[in-house]
C-alpha cells in the first residue's frame, strides 16, 4: 500500500512517483503482448510492456473502479426514481500538446479496459474529425492555425458528446485523414451502445475564454474523467523534430500525401522546417490554448525522456 507523506504542502492533487504509481497495479493480470503492443505504438514512440505494467495498468485499474463506481451510483439513484433507462456511457478525455503521445496513451487506455468483463465495448473517438474541412478553413484564413480552437466545429463536438451522453443507440463522428490533411468526405466513425467512449485530442479540456454571461456548455461538461499528458516543452519539440522525420522517410513520401513536398527535404532542411513550424505554430497553440488547461484535468501524467511517465497527479475527490 502506499503511503503519502501526509506534512507535505497542501495542493488539489496527490502525486505519485513512478515506483509509488506502479504499485497500484496490485494484482491486476497483464492483458496485452509485445506483438499488441506493436499495434499501439505511435510514429516515434516505442512504449515498452513494462511501462505498460508500471504506468497504464494501475491507471486501468482506477478507471474501472470509477466505472464501475458510477455504474452503481446510477444503478441506486434509477431504483430511488423508480425510472430506468438507458445505460450512460462513460466518458474520458485526454488532452494534451501535438506530439506528446496522447493518442498512444489513449490507444492503450482503450485496449486494457476494454478486457475488463464489465465494460467490454470501448470506443475512442479523436476530436480530429470534427476540424472544419480544409476549404472552411482556408475561406476564413484559418489553415495556420488549424489545431487552434477556432479551427474546430465545437457544435457539431458538443452535438455529438450530448447525443453519446444521452444514451443515443448510434452516434457517428466525421473522420479525419492524416495522410491527406483533412476529412474524409462521406466517412464516419459510428459509436453504438458503448460501455466506454475515450475522447482524445488538443483543446478537450477548454472552456472557450469567454466572458459571456448567457450559459454555456463546454465539451469537457461531457467527461466523467479527464487525463493531461504532459511534458516539458523542450522535450515535446524534440520529439514532434523527431516524429517530422520518420514522416518525412515514410507516409510523407505517398502520392496522396498531403506533405509530400518535406519528404524531398535533406535530414538538415527537414530538422529546420519542423523546428520552425513547432515554434511559430505548435508552441503558440500550446502555450496560449492546451497548458493552461493542464489544472483542470483530474489525473496528470508526467512524462521524462523516452516518453517514460516519471510522475502522476491524481486530484483529490
Amino acid at each position: 500500500m502506499v503511503q503519502k507523506n501526509r506534512t507535505a504542502h497542501f495542493s488539489r492533487y496527490i502525486t505519485f512517483t513512478r515506483d509509488e504509481w506502479a504499485q497500484l497495479r496490485a494484482s491486476t493480470p497483464m492483458p496485452l503482448t509485445e506483438e499488441d503492443l506493436v499495434k499501439l505504438h505511435g510514429i516515434n514512440e516505442q512504449v515498452s510492456l513494462s511501462e505498460v505494467d508500471e504506468i497504464y495498468l494501475p491507471l486501468s485499474r482506477l478507471l474501472n473502479l470509477y466505472v464501475d463506481a458510477t455504474r452503481n451510483l446510477y444503478l441506486a439513484s434509477s431504483r430511488f426514481l423508480g425510472h430506468l433507462e438507458e445505460k450512460v456511457p462513460y466518458i474520458i478525455g485526454i488532452a494534451g500538446s501535438v506530439a506528446v503521445g496522447k493518442s498512444t496513451t489513449a490507444r492503450i487506455i482503450q485496449a486494457l479496459l476494454e478486457r475488463w468483463p464489465s465494460h467490454p465495448r470501448v470506443d475512442l473517438v479523436t476530436t480530429d474529425g470534427f476540424l472544419y474541412p480544409n476549404h472552411v478553413l482556408e475561406e476564413r484564413g484559418l489553415m495556420n492555425r488549424k489545431g487552434f480552437p477556432e479551427s474546430y466545429d465545437v457544435r457539431s463536438l458538443i452535438r455529438f458528446l450530448a447525443d453519446v451522453k444521452s444514451g443515443k443507440p448510434a452516434v457517428s463522428a466525421p473522420v479525419y485523414s492524416h495522410l491527406t490533411y483533412d476529412i474524409v468526405p462521406g466517412e464516419y466513425k459510428v459509436v453504438e451502445h458503448p460501455d466506454i467512449v475515450i475522447v482524445e485530442g488538443l483543446n478537450v479540456l477548454q472552456t472557450g475564454g469567454t466572458t459571456t454571461t448567457k450559459p454555456q456548455l463546454f465539451v469537457s461538461d461531457f467527461f466523467d474523467f479527464t487525463i493531461y499528458v504532459d511534458a516539458e516543452e523542450h522535450q515535446i519539440k524534440q520529439w514532434y523534430i523527431e516524429r517530422f522525420q520518420k514522416l518525412r522517410e515514410t507516409a510523407f513520401r505517398k502520392r496522396e500525401s498531403y506533405f509530400q513536398r518535406y519528404s524531398l527535404l535533406s535530414e538538415e532542411e527537414a530538422i529546420s522546417t519542423a523546428s520552425q513550424i513547432w515554434d511559430t505554430v505548435n508552441a503558440v497553440n500550446l502555450r496560449e490554448n492546451i497548458l493552461p488547461t493542464r489544472a483542470r484535468a483530474q489525473l496528470i501524467l508526467t512524462k521524462g525522456p523516452h516518453h517514460a511517465v516519471q510522475l502522476a497527479r491524481l486530484r483529490k475527490l
